[in-house]
């Protein structure tokens, strides 16, 4: 196990700026997630810890030790791809011993790792199958067990279960994560979806246009967004977004949406100033008489819950509701904010008022 750290990392292609200015530093044995929306350089930097990419400028560490010169094999480093990267004519166990062989390590030890590996994934009964005897789950415990063989300090995943079909998304997860656990390396882990990062991370790294926007436990990043774009990226359904207006009242601070008034956090805003209003689906409840009207334009039952998408104000609206929901497309209804769960964001900055 190490730490790792970026110490003021920029990469350009060209003139291009893929990386401006990364700082970050991955604990001993933790699991970082870098999560984002296509292009935004999670994977330049993971590609740049693993010393497939070069830097612009700044430091990279691992274990202290700055790698920034040295080849991906003297990094100590181990890489899972998005497509497996599996020698087609090697069996699982050819493959999980290849690496071994060529750093010349005594039969026996080689035939030692690589069994507890395939002990580890459960693969010891498909040792002497080829990669396209596999499904796409068993190739990816295989991509995992070549990674673990070779003992390294840091772990690396790309983008790994991009693509395998959706109930085989969820069951990895959970076999990666218990894998951590079970391990205890230092790991980072590239995806763009937040589900993912949400339900793996010990942190995550939310990036945006080469730049980190926020840091933090998978759940401050949502209950505390720092800003507009955070709060719409951590979430499924993504936050809804209105705008309105900021009055200070002397029984605290109210924002309008159309014509109605609701309560929300005292912030150093003034009085009457245009803000982004934010409440998650889940902090919206459906009212009798008072709140703000909804319109409902799509309705998405999903078993346990049913997702209501319509508009307020103009403005896309979604509303998820426990159990069944009666009302139908078209129906109006009003709507009521959960207290203490209304974010105030600036319109212009997007950073968020507090």
């Amino acid at each position: 196990m190490a730490e790792v750290a970026f110490e003021q990392v920029q990469k350009s292609f060209g003139a291009v700026q893929v990386l401006k200015q990364i700082d970050l530093t991955v604990r001993d044995g933790e699991f970082l997630v870098l999560v984002g929306p296509s292009g935004c350089g999670k994977s330049t930097l993971l590609r740049a810890l693993a010393g497939l990419e070069g830097v612009t400028r700044g430091r990279i560490l691992i274990d202290g030790r700055v790698v920034n010169n040295l080849p991906p094999k003297d990094r100590d480093i181990a890489m899972v791809f998005q497509n497996y990267a599996l020698y087609p004519h090697m069996s699982v166990l050819e493959n999980l011993t290849f690496a071994l062989k060529l750093r010349e390590l005594k039969p026996a030890e080689i035939d030692s790792r690589a069994r507890e590996a395939a002990s580890i994934l459960g693969l010891e009964n498909l040792l002497d199958r080829y990669p396209r005897h596999l499904s796409g789950g068993q190739r990816q415990r295989v991509a995992m067990g070549r990674a673990i063989v070779r003992d390294p300090k840091v772990f690396l995943f790309d983008e790994p279960l991009s693509n395998l079909d959706a109930k085989l998304r969820v069951q990895m997860r959970a076999e990666i994560r218990a894998l951590h656990q079970r391990l205890k390396a230092t790991t980072v882990y590239v995806t763009h979806d937040q589900i993912e990062a949400m339900t793996m991370a010990d942190r995550i790294v939310v990036l945006n246009g080469g730049t980190i926007e926020q840091v933090g436990a998978p759940l401050d990043l949502y209950d505390d967004p720092d800003n507009l774009f955070v709060a719409s990226f951590i979430g499924s359904p993504a936050m809804n977004l209105f705008t309105g207006h900021y009055a200070s009242t002397a029984d605290g601070a109210r924002v309008r949406i159309g014509d109605v008034m609701l309560p929300a956090p005292r912030v150093h805003a003034a009085d009457g100033q245009s803000v982004t209003i934010g409440m998650r689906p889940e902090h919206l409840e459906l009212s009798d008489a008072d709140g703000f009207a909804f319109t409902v334009n799509v309705v998405e039952p999903t078993g346990a819950a049913t997702e209501l998408f319509g508009a307020v104000a103009g403005a896309p609206c979604c509303v998820t509701v426990n159990g069944r929901s009666g009302l139908r497309p078209g129906a109006l209804a009003r709507l009521r904010a959960a207290p203490g769960h209304v974010f105030l964001f600036d319109p212009d900055s997007g950073r968020r008022l507090r």
